[in-house]
C-alpha cells in the first residue's frame, strides 16, 4: 500500500439511527473505490462491514468496523458504526478518532432520536460534520421535508452542496451547486456532467444563493467581498466551503442512494475536496501521567510517537487486534514502544491495515492514519502509547452509563467462573458491558445498554467461551430501616456444666436520614458492660444489620446506642455479647417502626412529540414521578424518577411505543420508602421463601 501524507488523509465515522442504510452506504463506497467488485448486501449477509456471525444471523451492525479506500489520490478511513442504541458505545468509541462525522439519515424518516444522540456526540467532540440523505429511490422519499427537520434539529449550519433531481422512482441524480451541473449516475457509480433540467434551474439558483451566503458568512473578508459583489467566485466558494467545515461553521448536506450507487462518488468527491485532514486540527490535548496537568500534543507526522487505542476485539485464529490511531510520529513493527496508561512496555507485532474481515499487512503506520494491532500484551481500550523519556496520555473513552441490568446464572451447575472469565474477556472488547456479583441479592448481574445488547452477549458466551447462560429478572436491593426510637434489652445466657456464657445490653435505636448510614454510639458508664466488650456488641448489630429483620434486606439509617447492661466476671466473653448485641438490635428494630426502602432512579426518556402521552402514562403506571419536560431538537425530554422495580425491561417497553424511535438514560437518586400495600406483599414473599428453604 502506498503512504499518503497527512494531509491526503480523511478519517470518517459514519453514523446515523438504526436501519437508515449506513452499512450499504459503506458498501458502495468501497464498491466505487474498487475495494470490492461487488455491491454486499445486509440482507444477504455479504456486506463488508458486518461480517460477524451474531451481525449476519441479525442483519444489523453491533460492532464498529474499520475499512478503508484510496479515492484521487487520498485515503479515506472509514469507522461503520452501529445505529441501534444498545451499541452506543461503538459509537463512543470510533467517532473519538475521527475528523468528521458522516451523518446518515433517511430520505422517508427523516431527522430521529438516534440521529440527535450521535450528532451530540460528536458535538462534544467537536468533529466536523457532514449529512447525507439516502434512500432518495425510496416511495415517499421527501428531500424538503429532512432538510427542513435538520435545520430544526442541527440549525442553519446545515446547508445542501446537493440537491436530488427527482425523488422516489423518478429519483435520477444530483445537482452540483457549487458546479452548477446536473450529475446523472450509471449502475457502477460513475455519474456524467449535464445541463441543469430547465424546470429545476430556479430552484438550484435559489440554492445555490443559499449556499454562497452561507459560505459568505463563516469569514468576514469573504462576507465583505460577497457584500460588494453580490457573488462569490467557485474557487472563493470552495476554499471559504473547507475552511468553514473545519471550523464547524457551515454543515454540508448532499443526498443519493446506497442501493442504487447514486450519489456515492459524489460524496466520497466531496469527502477528498472538503472534508478536513488529521493536520487540520494541529494539536490534540492530553495530560502528564500522574497528575492534572495539561499537555499538547501536535499532530505531526516528524513528532514523537503519540497513538490511542479506541477499540479492541478479539478474532478466532489471530487473537486480539487493537485498534490505533497514531496522532504524532509513527508505529512500526518491531519496535519497543511505552503505554503511558499502563507504565509498560510493549513490542509491535504485525500491523494490519483493516476492510472488515479482510487484513492487509502493513509494516508501517504514520500520524493521522489508523490501523490495528495485534496481540499487544498489556494494551486496552482507552491506552495511549507516547515516548517513555516525554509520556503523555490521552484520557480514557467516555462510556455512556447503563440502562439495564439482569440476573445471569449457568444453565450447567459449576460454571459459574466460566461465566465470569467469559464476560471479563467480552468486557475488554465492549466496556459498556459491567459485570458484579451483588452480595447483598445474591445474585451476578450484567449491566448494559439494552435487552439486544445482552442477548448479543449471552450469544458472543456460548460461541466463544463454551458456556451456556441465561438472563433472569435481577433481584431489587431493597434496604430496611426504622422510622421511630426504640429501646430493649438483649441477654444471652446459657449454662451447659462447665463455663457458661452471659452478655447482656441495653440498646436504643434511632433513625437517621435518609441516606445517613450507621452510626454506634457507646453510653455505658461506670463499666455496666466492660469496653473490651463493646467493639463485640458493634459486631453483633453490624452482622444482623445485613441480614435484615422484615424481608432479609440490610438494614440502613440508624442509630444505635448501648447505654446499659451486664456482665459476669467469669461467663462473659465476646461471643456471648455479639450474640446479646443481635438479640437487642432485633427486639428494638421490631418496635421502631420498620419499614422497607427501595431504590429510585431518575430518568431521561427523549421521544418524538406525538409518544409523549403515551410514554408518560406508561411512567405514571410504573409509579413514576413526572419532573419536568424540555424540548430537545424536534424531540421532547422527559424527566422523571421511578422505583428500580418498575423498571424491568423498559427499554425494550419504551421501544415497542415509540416504534423503535424513542431512548432513555437512567442514573440512581435514592431510597425511599415503599409503599405499605407493595412493602406487605414483598415481606411476606420474603418469609414464605425463608420457609421453603428451611424445609
Amino acid at each position: 500500500m502506498k503512504d499518503f501524507k497527512i494531509d491526503q488523509i480523511r478519517n470518517i465515522g459514519v453514523v446515523g439511527h438504526g436501519g437508515v442504510g449506513k452499512t450499504s452506504l459503506v458498501e458502495a463506497m468501497l464498491y466505487s473505490g474498487k475495494v470490492t467488485t461487488r455491491l454486499g448486501k445486509v440482507a444477504d449477509g455479504t456486506s463488508t462491514s458486518d461480517y460477524t456471525d451474531d451481525e449476519i444471523e441479525r442483519k444489523i451492525s453491533i460492532g464498529s468496523s474499520l475499512l478503508n479506500l484510496e479515492w484521487k489520490n487520498h485515503k479515506i478511513n472509514l469507522v461503520d458504526m452501529p445505529g441501534y442504541q444498545d451499541f452506543i458505545g461503538e459509537v463512543v468509541g470510533g467517532l473519538r478518532v475521527t475528523e468528521t462525522a458522516l451523518l446518515v439519515l433517511s430520505a422517508q424518516s427523516g431527522v430521529e432520536v438516534g440521529s440527535e444522540q450521535v450528532w451530540n456526540i460528536a458535538e462534544n467532540y467537536k468533529l466536523a460534520r457532514m449529512l447525507y440523505v439516502n434512500r432518495m429511490e425510496k416511495e415517499h422519499a421527501n428531500f424538503e421535508k429532512v432538510l427542513k427537520e435538520a435545520h430544526d434539529a442541527f440549525g442553519t449550519k446545515v446547508v445542501p452542496i446537493h440537491i436530488p433531481i427527482g425523488e422516489g422512482l423518478n429519483f435520477k441524480g444530483v445537482v452540483d451547486l457549487i458546479k452548477m451541473k446536473a450529475l446523472y449516475f450509471e449502475g457502477d457509480g460513475r455519474y456524467r456532467e449535464d445541463k441543469i433540467p430547465p424546470e429545476m434551474e430556479g430552484k438550484a439558483k435559489e440554492y445555490q444563493d443559499k449556499l454562497t451566503e452561507a459560505v459568505a458568512e463563516t469569514e468576514d473578508a469573504l462576507l465583505e467581498k460577497f457584500f460588494e459583489k453580490g457573488e462569490l467566485s467557485i474557487d472563493e466558494v470552495i476554499e471559504g466551503l473547507r475552511k468553514g467545515i473545519v471550523a464547524r461553521k457551515i454543515y454540508p448536506l448532499t443526498c443519493g442512494s446506497a442501493l442504487g450507487n447514486i450519489g456515492v462518488t459524489s460524496l466520497l468527491d466531496s469527502a477528498v475536496a472538503y472534508l478536513p485532514s488529521p493536520a487540520d486540527f494541529v494539536q490534540i490535548q492530553g495530560k502528564v501521567p500522574g497528575t492534572e496537568k495539561e499537555k499538547m500534543v501536535k499532530i505531526s507526522p516528524d513528532g514523537p510517537l503519540c497513538a490511542f487505542a479506541f477499540k479492541t476485539v478479539s478474532e478466532p485464529h489471530m487473537g486480539e487486534l487493537s485498534f490505533f490511531k497514531i496522532y504524532s510520529g509513527k508505529l512500526q513493527s518491531g519496535m519497543d514502544v511505552f503505554n503511558s496508561t499502563r507504565e509498560v512496555s510493549e513490542r509491535i507485532g504485525q500491523i494490519y491495515s483493516l476492510n472488515g474481515r479482510e487484513r492487509k499487512e502493513i509494516g508501517i503506520v504514520y500520524a493521522g492514519d489508523i490501523a490495528a494491532i495485534v496481540k499487544l500484551k498489556n494494551t486496552k481500550t482507552g491506552d495511549t502509547f507516547s515516548e517513555k523519556k516525554d509520556p503523555v496520555m490521552f484520557p480514557p473513552v467516555n462510556f455512556p452509563k447503563p440502562v439495564i441490568n439482569m440476573g445471569i446464572r449457568p444453565k450447567n451447575r459449576g460454571e459459574e467462573e466460566k461465566i465470569a472469565n467469559g464476560l471479563a474477556k467480552l468486557r475488554e472488547e465492549d466496556p459498556t458491558l459491567i459485570m458484579e456479583v451483588d452480595s447483598d441479592i445474591r445474585q451476578t448481574i450484567i449491566y448494559g445498554q439494552g435487552e439486544l445488547h445482552l442477548d448479543v452477549m449471552i450469544d458472543r458466551l456460548k460461541r466463544r467461551f463454551g458456556v451456556d447462560a441465561e438472563l433472569e429478572k435481577p433481584r431489587i436491593p431493597y434496604r430496611e430501616t426504622i422510622n421511630a426510637k426504640s429501646e430493649a434489652q438483649g441477654k444471652y445466657k446459657k449454662q451447659s456444666g462447665g463455663r457458661g456464657q452471659y452478655g447482656d445490653v441495653w440498646l436504643k435505636l434511632e433513625p437517621l436520614p435518609r441516606g445517613g448510614g450507621f452510626e454506634f454510639v457507646n453510653e455505658v458508664v461506670g463499666g455496666a458492660v466492660p469496653s473490651k466488650y463493646i467493639p463485640a456488641v458493634e459486631k453483633g448489630v453490624v452482622e444482623t444489620m445485613g441480614e435484615g429483620f422484615l424481608a432479609g434486606n440490610k438494614v440502613v439509617d440508624c442509630r444505635v446506642t448501648i447505654y446499659d447492661g451486664s456482665y459476669h466476671e467469669v461467663d462473659s466473653s465476646d461471643m456471648a455479647f455479639k450474640i446479646a448485641g443481635s438479640m437487642g438490635f432485633k427486639n428494638a428494630a421490631i418496635k421502631a417502626k420498620p419499614t422497607l426502602l427501595e431504590p429510585i432512579y431518575n430518568l431521561e426518556v427523549i421521544v418524538p412529540e406525538e409518544f409523549m402521552g403515551d410514554v408518560m402514562g406508561d411512567l405514571s403506571s410504573r409509579r413514576g414521578r413526572i419532573l419536568g419536560m424540555d424540548r430537545e431538537g424536534n424531540f421532547q425530554k422527559i424527566k422523571a424518577s421511578a422505583p428500580l422495580a418498575e423498571l424491568y425491561k423498559y427499554s425494550t417497553s419504551l421501544r415497542s411505543m415509540t416504534q423503535g424511535r424513542g431512548l432513555h438514560r437512567r442514573e440512581f437518586s435514592h431510597y425511599e420508602e415503599v409503599p405499605k400495600e407493595n412493602a406487605d406483599k414483598l415481606i411476606k414473599e420474603a418469609q414464605q421463601e425463608k420457609e421453603a428453604q428451611q424445609k
